[in-house]
């Protein structure tokens, strides 16, 4: 195989140095300035890939003679160290009231039967204060005209229990 490639570029530099002989040889005035332009290409081109074979020959000598590329650089660190796995508990979540279904005046009004339900609201509606649906629901409409009737009769501090609030659902009722 050696001899081979030897043979190769020992052609190709052959070719170059006819080529560069046959331009010189030949009178200036036989040839035409393009003619001479493309041996001159012919030529350089021709030296040009006898020295990439000779550059690519060489490393593929240098592979095959036992050159190898640097192995890649190994890194230790410390194995990590983990803690003996501790129970997970949830953070307490505060509670809050949240709205008006949360008030001792819904807890006290739900805990009340449906028919007193309607009762209590038909009878807020009778006195102007509730203008919705008598459904026995507990809602904005009836949060509203309760918190009113009681701001304008006994005030709100017995809607803050639900004792009170059941005194005061009573009182309607009755």
């Amino acid at each position: 195989m050696p001899i081979l490639k030897k043979t190769r570029n020992g052609l190709i530099a052959a070719i170059a140095a006819g080529a560069m002989i046959s331009a010189t040889a030949v009178p200036a005035q036989a040839w035409g300035k393009k003619e001479q332009n493309l041996l001159k290409g012919l030529a350089a081109a021709a030296i040009v890939g006898a020295m990439i074979m000779n550059s690519r020959q060489g490393q593929a000598q240098t592979t095959r003679q036992g050159w190898q590329p640097a192995p890649a650089p190994t890194y230790r660190s410390p194995a990590p160290r983990y803690e003996s796995p501790a129970r997970y508990e949830p953070p307490a979540t505060p509670r809050y009231r949240s709205g008006i279904h949360d008030t001792a005046a819904a807890r006290a009004f739900n805990a009340l039967s449906l028919s007193e339900r309607k009762l209590v609201q038909t009878r807020l509606a009778d006195w102007d204060y509730y203008h919705g649906a008598i459904d026995g629901t507990f809602g904005p409409m009836t949060y509203r005209a309760v918190s009113s009737y009681a701001t304008d009769t006994t005030g709100t501090a017995q809607l803050e229990t639900t004792a009170g609030a059941f005194g005061f659902y009573d009182s309607i009722i009755r």
